[in-house]
């Protein structure tokens, strides 16, 4: 199979995706014609990646699990909306030891380090400085003090990359998580370079219910633009019904709903004195929920996020079918898992996995110009700011002369900074757009292109298209009285 990523680890996942959606659309999936075809993806022969071909033999079982839906292990329980899971078998290359002294220390004279140190674990070596861990407290107060920067911080990339907390290590130092912090955004796995942390698929139920004929929509995120080299939005959804689906729906279209439903709550919240923050990111949402729990109940957007908005349409007008929202992100699956709205969440790996599977090439199919599409101030849903600068649009469209105020929270860092200002009653803003991804959802964990790469093609496609305005893509997509908003107490 041509190689379709650099990362070894993510090319493992993508193959064995591959074989389960052939499988799937052929029939019921035997687990163990999978794993046997994951048992030779690895031999005695081949390259190592791993110290042996058995722990990679590991690996790629419980990679199986995690793409059939399954827990990676079949040791130990998760939350039934915990997607992002340890592959334990994987995790064994980061450094234990978050502060090193390297072979840079000259065993100076001024020994920086040892007066630096309040708790008396530096001590000069033979050969230089050395750290006393029973008696280090990690703080690093010795790395700044040195001249020489010999003494290194090192950060295992999952715990630097969570903005929440979450990862920790057990008693064989492995990386654990903390379900109960956890807000399924999917930065450890991105940052992990063995691949040791990854999340459950939900593509085998999505493949079963197209090979039973059951009527499937599939409802696509707006960053699904430029993930497909030299080929058009119109191509990638004609592509993906060409996989068996009923309908592919643009989900910009709700999303320019959802910019008039909470321009509307904005108005609300501003005469009032209360900041608002927006319902589109998922991960941002569980971390309002999960840590910021007084923020969510006052300053949380009630209006539905746009991939549930979409769900909820098509529902309306064929009430006995099934959605799947297909997206660049991790924490739709724990939305989808806590809501009743979306059936299932894929991902654009998932998503290229059925187009190899079919043998479909989006770039080769023939289509006309859509003929039903969303303004672009619905379709930059996909950017840091996007967001805020349509809600701010619907209210230029509504007539409204009052000047909003909008922060954008770029990343998962800054939403959690924002909030903490937010909880105290310092932030210095009507909205506050979060995004836990930085750049936004083109930037997401399951992305197939880099971001700048994804947002220049954007721009340049939807430059060709008409200066469309929110109301008309709300009129066009039948949503102009379709209620998109919930109850804070009913989620």
């Amino acid at each position: 199979m041509e190689n379709m990523f650099s990362n070894d680890s993510r090319q493992f996942k993508f193959d064995v995706l591959v074989a389960l959606c052939r499988s799937a659309s052929k029939g019921e999936v035997d687990e163990d014609e999978i794993q046997a075809y994951a048992h030779n993806l690895v031999s005695l022969s081949s390259p190592r990646v791993r110290c042996c071909v058995y722990k990679e033999r590991e690996v790629l079982r419980q990679r199986v699990r995690l793409a059939m839906g399954k827990n990676a292990s079949e040791e130990g329980e998760h939350a039934k909306e915990q997607i992002v899971q340890v592959i334990d078998a994987a995790c064994d290359g980061c450094t234990i030891k978050k502060v090193r002294v390297t072979d840079n220390c000259r065993k100076c004279m001024a020994k920086s380090c040892m007066a630096a140190c309040r708790f008396g674990a530096m001590h000069m070596g033979v050969y230089h400085s050395e750290i006393d861990y029973k008696l280090c407290k990690e703080c690093g107060a010795c790395a700044r003090a040195c001249p020489y920067n010999a003494i290194v911080i090192t950060e295992r990339p999952c715990y630097a990359h969570c903005p929440v907390q979450a990862i920790g290590w057990d008693e064989n130092n492995l990386c654990k998580i903390d379900e109960k912090k956890c807000i399924n955004c999917g930065a450890c796995e991105n940052a992990c370079p063995f691949g040791a942390i990854e999340d459950k698929s939900m593509v085998l139920p999505v493949m079963n219910h197209i090979r039973e004929g059951k009527r499937v929509y599939a409802i696509v995120a707006p960053s699904i633009q430029g993930q497909f080299e030299n080929t058009s939005l119109a191509q990638v959804m004609k592509s993906v019904e060409m996989i068996g689906f009923k309908e592919c729906v643009e989900v910009a279209g709700a999303a320019d709903a959802v910019a008039v439903t909470e321009y509307k709550e904005l108005k609300e919240h501003k005469e009032a004195g209360v900041p608002l923050t927006t319902s589109c990111c998922p991960a941002f949402v569980n971390m309002l929920r999960i840590h910021f729990p007084q923020v969510y109940e006052n300053n949380k957007s009630s209006t539905l996020s746009p991939m549930q908005a979409c769900a909820k349409k098509i529902k309306a007008d064929d009430p006995d079918c099934v959605v799947a929202f297909i997206g660049p992100c991790i924490a739709k699956k724990s939305e989808v898992l806590s809501s009743d709205l979306c059936d299932y969440a894929i991902t654009y790996e998932e998503l290229a996995a059925m187009f190899i599977a079919k043998g479909i090439n989006p770039a080769d199919v023939e289509v006309s110009p859509l003929e039903k599409y969303a303004s672009n101030y619905g379709r930059n849903f996909a950017h840091s700011g996007g967001v805020a600068a349509a809600v701010v649009q619907a209210a230029k469209e509504a007539g409204d002369p009052v000047a909003y105020n909008a922060v954008i929270a770029n990343g998962g860092f800054e939403c959690k900074k924002q909030l903490l200002l937010m909880k105290v009653g310092k932030f210095n803003g009507d909205i506050l757009e979060g995004m836990n991804c930085e750049g936004g959802c083109i930037a997401g964990p399951a992305c197939m292109t880099d971001a700048a790469t994804v947002r220049g093609r954007m721009t340049k496609e939807n430059l060709q298209t008409d200066k469309k305005t929110i109301e008309q893509s709300v009129e066009l997509f039948d949503m102009k009285d379709f209620d998109i908003e919930i109850k804070k107490n009913a989620e």
